[in-house]
């Protein structure tokens, strides 16, 4: 921004001044033939010569030779014309030496001196705001900039847009929205910080309703951008469009936009909501072959639920077995064990358990202590599943199946 200030400082005053001081001499030939006082918004020669003077030194970034110039001048002797161009010369030098109270007196000077017509007035008042925004004085900056609002003709977008920065930095999000999307709303094309702008405060505000068309729209200005992906994907989830969510995941990947391990366990997620187990655990074994996933706990249960509710039970098996020596308590453990079962795999399902149980931690012993004497039961071994049944037996939440196996066991033996 400061750099941009600059240039816009010393182009403005150039051209103005420039201006000026082309006709300056046809202004005081026609004087001089007509014998009458100059006009009041003329330069007489002397102060145009050192203005020319200074000018070119200040366009060849030599600020001290251009005040030593300036310095040439009395301020008190020149007219309100005069005095108005040599202020704002000032202004613009203060500004690149980053003396911004210094630029801010100057241009206060040059409006105080009357020399300046209406259109001038506005746009120094304009570069004052700048000047606060440009320190990150945000509440003088506001202040000035909703004070010229009061009297410009027609402020561009990009006042606005400098409005609600002001107030977001100010953390008053509530006078920052209305600005921010009058930025928007002024132009067909507007730009990428305006759409930010105006999507970040409506996110804080968790207005995802009005903030999906900002962020559809960023992501058809900018579809190469991965941030706008992601963020239209969550609004939709936050509206409960989980179909839409998946859908803008889905066209973020086949783009080639998701590199983190993070955002393929997202995809894999909005997948099984959206009753697609299948595909999530091949997205997810893929990124593991692949590097992108970093092969943690949480990567193994989640892969191991999708293989599970995708009926692929052969598949999850190895999977639960990674996850239960990884796992500090044997949840895991019981879980291959219930995945055993469902194949009848009764021999891997009673070991699976029976880890399980000495691992520890689980939330209901009992049932796994059913479970495995049920694994048991089936391998007729009865006399073993009968221990377990017997433990089991005392839960109130298992007692009642506990105990009818152990009557089946007892009329077997």
């Amino acid at each position: 921004m400061s750099r941009k200030l600059k240039t816009f400082v010393q182009g403005f005053l150039v051209l103005t001044l420039s201006s000026v001081l082309a006709v300056q001499g046809a202004y005081a030939q026609r004087a001089k033939e007509d014998d009458k006082a100059p006009p009041a918004n003329q330069i007489d020669q002397r102060t145009g010569e050192i203005l020319t003077k200074a000018i070119e030194f200040l366009n060849n970034d030599q600020n001290d030779q251009a005040r030593t110039t300036l310095a040439e001048l009395n301020l008190e002797r020149l007219s309100p014309y005069e005095r108005s161009r040599v202020e704002q010369m000032f202004f613009s030098l203060d500004v690149q030496e980053e003396n911004y109270a210094g630029a801010r007196q100057h241009m206060e000077a040059a409006i105080a001196s009357g020399g300046l017509n209406d259109q001038e007035v506005s746009q120094g008042r304009y570069q004052l705001a700048q000047l606060w925004m440009q320190e990150e004085k945000w509440a003088e900056g506001a202040k000035a900039l909703e004070d010229w609002l009061q009297t410009a003709t027609n402020p561009n977008g990009g006042v606005y847009y400098l409005l609600a920065a002001a107030y977001y930095n100010l953390d008053n999000f509530d006078a920052a929205l209305p600005h921010a999307r009058k930025a928007v709303d002024m132009t067909d094309t507007p730009q990428e910080g305006w759409l930010q702008m105006l999507s970040a405060l409506l996110l804080q505000k968790e207005n995802y309703k009005d903030a999906l068309p900002v962020i559809q729209r960023q992501v058809n200005m900018f579809p190469a951008k991965k941030v706008y992906w992601m963020q239209l994907s969550s609004v939709y989830a936050q509206l409960e469009d989980m179909s839409n969510a998946l859908v803008i995941m889905q066209m973020a990947n086949h783009a080639g936009l998701l590199t983190e391990g993070s955002e393929f366990q997202r995809l894999a997620d909005f997948m099984m909501v959206q009753n697609m187990p299948y595909s999530a655990a091949e997205l997810v074994t893929k990124a593991i072959d692949d590097k992108k996933i970093e092969p943690e706990l949480k990567t193994w249960e989640s892969l191991a639920n999708s293989w599970v509710a995708a009926r692929e039970f052969r598949k999850a098996i190895p999977i639960l077995e990674r996850a239960g020596q990884m796992s500090p308590d044997g949840a895991n453990l019981l879980r291959l064990g219930e995945v055993n079962i469902q194949i009848s795999e009764w021999d891997a399902a009673a070991k699976a358990l029976e880890q399980a149980i000495n691992k520890g931690g689980l939330r209901d012993v009992p049932y796994a202590q059913l479970m495995l004497g049920i694994s048991l039961y089936n391998q007729e071994k009865l006399r073993e599943a009968k221990t377990w049944f017997e433990r089991a037996a005392t839960s109130s939440s298992q007692g009642r199946t506990a105990k009818g196996y152990i009557q089946l066991i007892d009329s077997k033996l």
